[in-house]
This record gives structure tokens, C-alpha cells and sequence, in this order.
């Protein structure tokens, strides 16, 4: 836990553009915490790594992200720095490059909440298909698009066609293809009463806890106050029971651009921001532990499949 935690606030101090490097002996020592290296992330290699690390792999791992509220206890950057810490621990046992690429995404509909920073979705996904042909030349060929913020999904799909339809490369959504890798009998999370419970709620704000505790606020954080349109508000209870259909049509309307009119921006929804009704204090380092390591290993479990259908005298074209 330690050692994670040491990792990602070195990420802060990358995410947040400093010049900061591993101080040479002798010199002069910063005032920023040390960088510790993470291997197979790309920001951390040097040229050399990044060769060595193409001749036993083609494959990169781009998380797609955001910068954007997440209440009053977690940090802007939540999407960004959870999506990165995932993918550096599917690196470590998968052998994998890890290349992130942009910190915002698209996140209009938060923009009544200081800090949030929202890009254009053409914009986002013309950065990273023109990131992955960057990629390309120097030999990666395979891609794993990890989408760290629901609203980005039309993007991540995008980018992965785009992908596998103009280019040499080949990518999916990493997000889409783990159903099948998933152990259903690893969750030990004990059984809670289902209650809406999504943006900055108790999953995100457990799996912060789990990778990025020294970001976590959880004294700050109370009862967000809901304001819904009527006919959503009447729509929740088939939401919370799983009903795929309510749930189709209450994403398609909630949490969008004030703008639209719709009135379900999150400002318009939320006293903090956070949608749902789940006290996020009832989150637990456990839960996110768990929920973490489950991805991972469906992700490690994916890759390895992968490999398996595309031998490495294959790879190497």
C-alpha cells in the first residue's frame, strides 16, 4: 500500500506538468516528494526501456481519462490517476507498455463545479488515434483503450475503430472484452441494500482509498441532496433493481450539458456533486482492494488469451 501510494503521488507532480526528475547524487534536493520509478510506464522510460520493452511486447495499455468533480472528498483528477494506477498494475504482471496520453475528457455536464476541464469528443479522440499511430512507428501494434470515465464510452469506441479500421494496428476496449475473464465468486464486498449509488459514490471513492489514499478527504464528504426531473426520479427504483431498459434511457437523459436543457447537469442534480443517494463514507479500502484486483486479473487474463491467438512470430510483423 505504501509503495502504490508513493507511485501515484509521484504521478500528481507528472499530471501536473513539473519539471521534476530523479535528483542526480550530490544535487540539490527538491522540495516535491521523490519520483519513484514505475516500470513499463512510459512517461518514466527512457529510450533505451522503451526498446527493450518492444522486444517482448506490442502491446499498450492507454487509459482514457478525465479531469473533472468528484464531490468534496475526492480529487479532480480521480479518473485520471485511478485509470493510470490500474494500468500500471495490469503492466506489472502482464509485461505491457502503459502511455497516457491526456488528462481531460469529456465532462460538460460537470462544469457547474470548479476545477472540471472539458474537451471536445472529436478533439479527444483525434489526440489519441493520432498518439497511437505515434505509437506505431515505433513498433506497437496492439492497443487496449482503458476508459476510466463513463462519459468518454462513445469516444473509447470510436478510437477503437478508428484504430483497427485506418491503421496497422489493432485495438479493443479493454472495458468491453473482461465479462468473460471476470471470477464471479472473487467479490467478498459484503452485501449492501441497492440504492443509487454512482458518480463519486462509494465505488470510486473505495477504489480511491484502495489506490490513492493520500487524496482521499473522507472527512469532507456527506449526503449529497438530489434534485431529479420527476419522470427520472420516478424511473429509479427499475434503475437500482437492474433493469436494463430504465437504465438505457435514464443514462441517455442524466448528467448532461446544462445546455441542453435537460435539466440533469451535475449542479442541477447534486448539492456536491456526487450522484446518488449512498452516504460516501460507508466506503471501505477493502471494497476497492477487491474490486481492483478483480479487474486486474480479468485484464492479465485477457492479455494472456490474446497472446495466445496471436503468437509472438506474428506480433513481430
Amino acid at each position: 500500500m505504501e509503495r502504490r501510494s508513493r507511485s501515484v503521488m509521484a504521478l500528481l507532480v507528472l499530471a501536473a506538468g513539473a519539471p521534476f526528475a530523479s535528483t542526480p547524487v550530490g544535487a540539490q534536493q527538491s522540495a516535491l516528494p521523490p519520483t519513484e520509478k514505475i516500470s513499463n510506464y512510459l512517461p518514466h522510460m527512457t529510450v533505451p526501456e522503451v526498446q527493450d520493452l518492444r522486444s517482448r511486447s506490442d502491446m499498450v495499455i492507454i487509459p482514457v481519462a478525465s479531469l473533472e468533480q468528484h464531490g468534496l472528498h475526492l480529487p479532480i483528477g480521480t479518473d485520471y490517476l485511478n485509470g493510470v494506477a490500474r494500468a500500471q498494475l495490469i503492466a506489472q504482471r502482464a509485461d505491457v507498455l502503459v502511455a497516457p496520453i491526456l488528462l481531460p475528457g469529456q465532462s460538460p455536464y460537470h462544469m457547474g463545479f470548479e476545477g472540471t476541464i472539458t474537451l471536445p469528443s472529436t478533439l479527444i479522440q483525434e489526440v489519441y488515434f493520432e498518439a497511437a499511430k505515434s505509437l506505431m512507428r515505433h513498433g506497437f501494434k496492439r492497443f487496449l483503450i482503458l476508459n476510466s470515465h463513463g462519459g468518454n464510452q462513445a469516444i473509447t469506441t470510436f478510437i477503437v475503430d478508428r484504430i483497427n479500421q485506418e491503421t496497422q494496428g489493432i485495438a479493443v476496449d479493454l472495458g468491453a472484452v473482461l465479462g468473460p475473464f471476470r471470477d464471479r465468486t472473487a467479490s467478498r464486498e459484503e452485501a449492501t441494500e441497492a440504492v443509487f449509488d454512482r458518480h463519486g459514490g462509494t465505488g470510486e471513492t473505495s477504489a480511491s482509498l484502495y489506490l490513492i489514499p493520500e487524496l482521499v478527504d473522507l472527512a469532507a464528504a456527506v449526503n449529497a441532496e438530489l434534485t431529479l426531473p420527476e419522470h427520472m426520479e420516478a424511473m429509479l427504483p427499475a434503475v437500482v433493481a437492474g433493469d436494463p431498459t430504465a437504465t438505457t434511457v435514464f443514462l441517455a437523459e442524466g448528467l448532461k450539458d446544462e445546455a441542453t436543457g435537460k435539466g440533469t447537469s451535475a449542479a442541477e442534480m447534486s448539492t456536491t456533486g456526487v450522484w446518488g443517494v449512498r452516504d460516501p463514507r460507508e466506503s471501505t479500502v477493502e471494497a476497492g482492494r477487491v474490486a481492483t484486483e478483480a479487474m486486474v486479473d480479468a485484464a492479465v487474463a485477457f492479455i494472456a488469451r490474446w497472446n495466445e491467438l496471436r503468437p509472438p512470430e506474428v506480433r513481430r510483423r
